[in-house]
């Protein structure tokens, strides 16, 4: 278990969770309303011991939450872990903007209480899901609130503790991410009668089901959308992120992360990507205005993008019928700058047209390598026919290309200073170098692009990462 994990970083190394097995009486208590991991830590690991094993506790899971509402899942993971000598489990998911863990509802804590939101950036659980690996918690008969503040080095073989020492004696709580590929919905967390490998790749691979379990629910039911919204959205938001795709998405040659500020009010910001074989489309929307009509143009950017480029468009052909489109609608009112993208994910050949947008920017090795500023057309909408022309450029592996709106290097504070784009590729640069994941790495840059313009954003902001690997990303 480490800290901050690098993209793809969906597994750990089990050796550094060993942990010494000790009575568990002090666990008891149900993970969700029902009683569904009624039982001790202890009493737990015997029945792990002689009960079912990886193949029972997944595939009970799988059998009963087919049929199952996503609020039911607590309970029903509870009951499966349980039988299986994991006690207490407890589901949570991130908020929209990635501050908060959320409890799945009907949750309750060992004392009956209903379970509270746990800040990302201060907790155990927090670190988790910012580093993307699991994380050892308290012994169980400590205090058990799993909002408590990280206190400094956790317990364990990775903070210079040796397994079965006195600090290492006891059931521990165990915090696992729910992760597909590079995606972050949130934690597992489970008190277990010991840390060694076997018990964390047990609870790691039931994380993974989890997630799935939870993807799979969230569609088709406003729980969770309401679960994970602190606060109310605007219509254009609203709009907007039911037609973009998730921010995150790996496989084992690429890794695209996006974020978009401000969250709950994005107005004309929109980001769009699909991988067809071999070949990574991608796109950045920046409609004029900040408001329903400018997601409207947004929305219609994205649509267009979509249906042309699933028609074999190429990104020329697709700029202009994006252009067509917004011009048809608002008769040249409204426009929309942008960047249309193909990645061939083979070979790390990258082609682009630039519709009056920002021009992307290549990292590699620390350093700012390339501005790609060739060929930059006209804003989409007008309707003005002038032609576009195309970019090209050859991505070494382990580049990062960032895509953005001008949202994030105007963003001012209250004084007018600019955060700016030297700030900005800064920023990224020195998150790389700390070995952080892409999409923990928007999720700081979001958070300090917040805070330097004390909260609340006079533009929207949007970033595109897009990480091309050297070598294949084996998840664990």
């Amino acid at each position: 278990m480490r800290g901050e994990g690098g993209p793809g970083g969906d597994a750990a190394d089990g050796g550094a969770a060993d942990g010494g097995a000790a009575d568990g009486g002090a666990a008891d208590g149900g993970a969700a309303d029902g009683g569904a991991a009624d039982g001790g830590a202890a009493d737990g690991g015997e029945r792990g011991a002689d009960g079912p094993g990886d193949e029972g506790l997944l595939g009970g899971l799988l059998r009963d939450g087919q049929l199952a509402a996503l609020e039911d899942l607590p309970g029903l993971v509870g009951a499966h872990a349980d039988q299986a000598g994991l006690a207490h489990a407890m589901l949570y998911v991130a908020d929209l903007q990635q501050q908060f863990l959320l409890p799945l509802p009907g949750q309750r804590d060992e004392t009956g209480a209903p379970l509270d939101r746990i800040a990302i950036d201060t907790t155990i659980p927090g670190l988790a899901f910012r580093g993307m690996e699991p994380v050892q918690g308290r012994t169980a008969t400590a205090a058990g609130d799993p909002a408590d503040p990280c206190p400094g080095p956790l317990p364990g073989p990775s903070a210079g503790s040796s397994a079965g020492s006195s600090a290492e004696e006891g059931p521990r709580r165990l915090w696992v991410p729910l992760l597909n590929g590079t995606e972050r919905l949130g934690v597992l967390g489970v008190i277990v009668p010991h840390a060694g490998p076997d018990v964390l790749a047990r609870v790691t691979r039931l994380a993974g089901l989890v997630t799935l379990l939870v993807q799979s629910k969230r569609p088709f039911s406003d729980v969770y959308a309401q679960l994970v919204r602190t606060r109310p959205m605007a219509l254009s938001a609203e709009v907007l992120w039911n037609l973009m795709p998730g921010a995150t998405f790996a496989n084992d040659r690429v890794v695209v992360s996006a974020a978009l500020e401000p969250a709950y009010e994005v107005g004309g910001d929109a980001f769009d990507f699909a991988l067809n074989g071999d070949v990574l489309r991608l796109s950045i929307f920046d409609a004029m205005g900040h408001d329903t009509s400018a997601g409207l143009t947004a929305t219609i950017a994205v649509g267009c993008w979509r249906k042309h480029r699933r028609e074999g468009a190429d990104v020329l052909a697709a700029g202009d019928a994006v252009d067509d489109a917004i011009a048809g609608q608002f008769a040249t009112t409204r426009f929309a700058t942008g960047i249309l993208a193909d990645l061939d994910t083979r070979t790390g050949w990258l082609v682009w047209a630039n519709r009056g947008h920002p021009p992307p920017v290549v990292l590699r090795r620390g350093q700012l390598v390339a501005t790609l500023d060739a060929g930059s057309g006209t804003p989409m909408g007008l309707g003005l026919g002038v032609p576009t022309e195309l970019g090209r450029y050859q991505l070494e592996p382990g580049d990062r290309l960032l895509l953005y709106t001008d949202g994030v290097i105007e963003a001012q504070d209250p004084h007018g200073e600019l955060f700016g784009l030297d700030r900005f590729i800064d920023f990224v640069i020195k998150r790389e170098a700390d070995g952080v994941s892409a999409p923990e790495t928007l999720r700081r840059l979001i958070n300090t692009i917040l805070d330097h313009q004390r909260g609340w954003l006079q533009d929207d902001a949007t970033v595109l990462l897009v990480e091309w690997c050297a070598q294949p990303q084996h998840t664990s």
